[in-house]
């Protein structure tokens, strides 16, 4: 169990699952799936963690490849990066 020094405020972590959620929708929404669909099942798989998570540093490790190889098929992908 973390325990917390500061309680984060209930709004405050509903204005984060906000946001979450609309960046995990402007990435499903752009995304080209029928590229990601023809991938290996490796990178396939990365690739949608990442539209559904944005964590790129552990799509890459799901992919196997690194942070660079990973951007150039993020980008392929057509998976914008929302911050």
């Amino acid at each position: 169990m973390v325990s917390m020094l500061y309680p984060i405020p209930e709004e405050l972590l509903e204005e984060w699952r906000r946001e979450d959620e609309e960046a995990r929708e402007i990435r499903r929404r752009h995304a080209d799936w029928k590229f990601i669909e023809k991938q290996p099942p490796k990178i396939r798989n990365a690739l949608k963690y990442y539209i559904e998570k944005g964590d790129e540093r552990m799509a890459c490790k799901l992919a196997g490849l690194s942070l660079e190889d990973f951007e150039a098929l993020r980008i392929k992908a057509r998976i914008p990066r929302v911050s």
